[in-house]
Formats: structure tokens, C-alpha cells, sequence
């Protein structure tokens, strides 16, 4: 076998190659670019937005009941890239991580400490034989009372870490490229200029003109404390308000 060789390596997840590669980890990833959806998160000055396309994959599913965006607690919410199960499955373990430290506590777990909690599940799906790392990387947003809007990203080699704005998915080096691009200060955005700027970077990354039907949007502000799931009129008006600056 040569030493550059992935031959035998990729076969098991706890074995690294000459190289020092986990193939299984990064193939996960690859999964993930696959899924031909894009996700993207902006911090606001006082909000923090999501945004995620929203592919039907079969003409006869019920769209209402395919999304990617999620509410883990009141104050929590996050949008999935990758594997839809295996999405489905990182949120409701999240869910259940988040209860339990309410009912020890007695308050809402912090957002950093749940993106660290799921990234360590992750991490240990990375050294157990018997299990796969789940396809799907996890974009949490939240308003915390001390520092305000945050943002945070877990993958499924169970990094975790806070960001002014991520993208993750298909199209995540052109969205990202964009953000680096438009981002060089600390985002100031408000409320609205941050959903219409995750939109004008979703257009920018796909190449493509949105409409209503085409994405999803999640949203948490101060002035509407909570996690909620903007309609497709909302939408509307976001998409006409930009298109109106271009």
C-alpha cells in the first residue's frame, strides 16, 4: 500500500492514516456539501437571522411539514444542513439536552452551553466504532441578556465556535466569501437590514433570484424575544425591499 493511500483507512473511524486524516470524519463533510442545500446565519445589533433554502424533494410531500429550521427552546433556535435524519436526530437530542438542564437548573440553558454539549456527542461519534458521525452540521442563534445576539456553529467533527455570520451547505465558500467581503467590521445591522443582507448573500452564493417559496427565514430580536419562523408575506416584503436597493 502507498503511504498516500486511503486504501484500508477509510474502512474505520478511529484509525488515522499515515497522513493523520480521519477519512470518515471528512467524508461526513462531504455529505453535508452534497445535500444541495445552503444555510447562512448573521448577527444584527440587537437580532440574529437564519436563513436555508427550502427544497421539496418529492411533488407529493407536504411541504408544510419539511423544514430546516427549529426551535430548541423559547429562546434558542437553529437551522440543519446535511442528512435530513440525521438533522431530525441532532434536534431532538438537542431538545432533550436543553430540558434536562432547565429541570436541573431551573433556567434556560446558555447557547454556548448547548452548541458545546451537542459538538461533544459529535466528537464522541468520532471514536466509537460502532456508530457513524451524523451528516449534518447545526447553526444555533440566540439573544443572550449579557452579550446579545449570538451565533454559534457545531460540525460533525465536534468543533463548536461563535461567528458574526456562517454559511454551511453547497454553497457555503461563495456565501462565505461574501460575508468575509461585506463583513470586515462588526455587523450593526437592525433587525430588518439584517434579514434583507442574509438574503442579498443567499442570491449572491446560488447566483440566482430568490422568491418567497425558494428559502426560509428564522429570526430572534429584542424586540420580539423568542424564536419564530418568518411567512411567506414577511418574506415578501424582505425580497421587494431588496430588490428595491438593487
Amino acid at each position: 500500500m502507498s503511504r498516500g493511500s486511503s486504501a484500508g483507512f477509510d474502512r474505520h473511524i478511529t484509525i488515522f492514516s499515515p497522513e493523520g486524516r480521519l477519512y470518515q470524519v471528512e467524508y461526513a463533510f462531504k455529505a453535508i456539501q452534497g445535500c444541495d442545500s445552503t444555510s447562512i446565519a448573521v448577527k444584527g445589533r440587537d437580532s440574529a437571522v437564519v436563513i436555508s433554502q427550502k427544497k421539496i424533494p418529492d411533488k407529493l410531500l407536504d411541504a408544510s411539514t419539511m423544514s430546516h429550521l427549529f426551535g430548541i427552546t423559547d429562546a434558542i433556535g437553529c437551522v440543519m444542513t446535511g442528512f435530513y435524519a440525521d438533522c431530525k436526530s441532532q434536534v431532538g437530542r438537542a431538545k432533550y439536552e436543553a430540558a434536562q438542564f432547565k429541570y436541573k437548573y431551573g433556567y434556560t440553558m446558555p447557547v454556548d452551553a448547548l452548541c458545546s454539549k451537542v459538538a461533544t456527542i459529535s466528537q464522541v461519534y468520532t471514536q466509537n466504532a460502532a456508530m457513524r458521525p451524523l451528516a449534518c452540521s447545526m447553526i444555533l442563534i440566540a439573544l443572550d441578556k449579557e452579550k446579545g445576539p449570538l451565533v454559534y456553529k457545531t460540525d460533525p467533527a465536534g468543533y463548536f465556535c461563535s461567528f458574526k455570520a456562517i454559511s454551511v451547505g453547497r454553497k457555503s465558500n461563495e456565501a462565505n466569501s461574501f460575508l468575509e467581503k461585506k463583513l470586515k467590521a462588526k455587523p450593526d445591522f437592525s433587525e430588518d437590514e439584517a434579514i434583507q443582507f442574509s438574503i442579498s448573500c443567499m442570491a449572491s452564493a446560488l447566483a440566482m433570484e430568490l422568491k418567497s417559496s425558494d428559502v426560509e427565514i428564522g429570526v430572534i430580536s429584542a424586540s420580539r424575544p423568542g424564536f419564530r419562523i418568518l411567512d411567506e408575506s414577511e418574506i415578501n416584503g424582505h425580497l421587494n425591499a431588496v430588490a428595491d436597493k438593487e
